[in-house]
């Protein structure tokens, strides 16, 4: 199993739940649940659970948001290592969801993550443990400097770099890192604001995204078709899947960090990329069919069940 660091968000997801179908401008009955989020983290939880060794660097608050933080990375079996601010509110994630679990709108509360320089995150103590890791896992939620910074520092040590998009706004803050990224993870809109263009075809993103100077990546639509590319010795391998359709869907969050866990870990497992994209797929479906971000009862023999159950993939 790898050592990987995980550096980015950790943070509390609020979720409302509507009771029927969204109204705009009325008053909409339903309920709220509370539970740990964030796209580094989420990613992070499911491949400790998946065996891997990790430890986690986030900021957080001194209140009672980041205990929630603290035992959900415990839970997972996550080494935490957190930045904290003892003057601060630990950032939030609103998020309102239809009955069916997809996403009407929400409010991200991140400030706190403006707040953490370069030199912090690049400590003597962290540059060790970056230096000892098989791979290092960030998103875009940090500041940009903080996020070159750290790009730079996987370079020099020749650690494989992956990346959380999180959001159309913050994903663009790695474009002068791209050659240092071997894999970014990212929906559509993302993919868009990365490159200027909003395109329609999974090959057309794929042509796009491999000029661009990245290494590899990820881009979903939904339950659209997944496209992925990576670049080795022998050259950039692409690929595009159709995922199987969901019998239930209960929440989409979490669903496309679930995507890139699954396909970071068979990466790491040095499979190929038909079957790391398929592995990712499986895991989203696992992670889509349930509510939460991710999966509690997540486990190597739960993954390799769902892939034997799961339709195969159409390649488009």
């Amino acid at each position: 199993m790898a050592r990987i660091l995980a550096i980015g968000g950790a943070h509390i997801d609020r979720k409302g739940w509507l009771s029927s179908p969204h109204k705009t401008g009325a008053s909409n009955p339903g309920h709220w649940e509370t539970e740990a989020g964030g796209g580094a983290f989420n990613a992070a939880r499911n491949l400790a659970r998946l065996g891997h060794q990790v430890a986690l660097v986030a900021p957080r608050g001194g209140d009672a948001a980041a205990d929630l933080v603290a035992r959900a990375a415990e839970d997972a079996g996550i080494e935490d290592c957190p930045l904290t601010f003892l003057d601060r509110t630990t950032p939030s994630y609103s998020a309102i969801l239809e009955p069916n679990g997809n996403l009407v709108t929400a409010l991200a509360d991140m400030a706190l993550y403006n707040q953490v320089p370069a030199r912090r995150l690049l400590s003597s103590r962290l540059r060790k443990r970056l230096a000892a890791a098989d791979l290092l896992l960030a998103d875009s939620n940090l500041p940009e400097s903080a996020l070159v910074a750290l790009a730079d520092a996987a370079s020099d040590f020749d650690v494989p770099l992956a990346v959380i998009a999180v959001s159309p706004a913050k994903v663009v803050r790695w474009r002068t890192s791209f050659s240092k990224i071997s894999c970014l993870a990212m929906n559509t809109a993302e993919a868009a604001a990365l490159t200027g263009t909003d395109v329609q075809t999974p090959e057309q993103w794929l042509t796009l995204l491999t000029r661009s100077g990245l290494r590899g990546g990820l881009v979903s639509a939904g339950a659209g078709a997944v496209a992925a590319f990576a670049t080795d010795r022998s050259g950039t391998h692409t690929i595009t899947l159709l995922p199987p359709g969901l019998d239930s869907l209960q929440d989409v969050i979490g669903a496309g960090d679930a995507l890139a866990s699954g396909y970071l870990d068979g990466l790491l497992s040095g499979g190929a990329i038909e079957v790391n994209l398929t592995r990712g797929i499986a895991l989203a479906r696992l992670t889509a069919g349930i509510r939460g971000p991710v999966r509690p009862d997540l486990s190597r023999d739960l993954l390799a069940q769902a892939l034997a159950a799961m339709p195969k993939p159409a390649q488009t």
